[in-house]
């Protein structure tokens, strides 16, 4: 199943309301949300910086990880950014495809 990295900046709002639900309540409507599309939440965590929180999440398909990431920026209470992931087997299959690619003026 794909993975993906979710980064999470909560608005004013959404502050007030993360500290209504703590971030028990966060992580329990989070992974009931991404259970029901046929995910599962892997790692939640809270940061200080520029996001307020990041997930991991195995997510059956990128329509999948976008309908999670629109509905969380469609509440108006948080914005996202999704990355998708890629393990290191992936990343060595990647690599050991032969691309036909030419460089810009080369």
């Amino acid at each position: 199943m794909p993975k993906f990295l979710v980064e999470a900046t909560y608005s004013a709002d959404g502050h007030k309301g993360l500290a209504k639900d703590k971030g028990s309540g966060r992580k329990a409507a989070i992974s009931h949300a991404v259970k029901k599309l046929g995910g599962k939440l892997e790692a939640m965590y809270f940061c200080l910086g520029e996001f307020d929180v990041v997930l991991v999440c195995d997510m059956p398909d990128h329509i999948s990880a976008m309908a999670i990431g629109n509905a969380a920026c469609a509440s108006g209470l948080a914005r996202t950014k999704t990355t998708a992931l890629l393990t290191v087997q992936e990343a060595d299959e990647a690599l050991s495809k032969t691309v036909a690619y030419r460089a810009p003026g080369a």
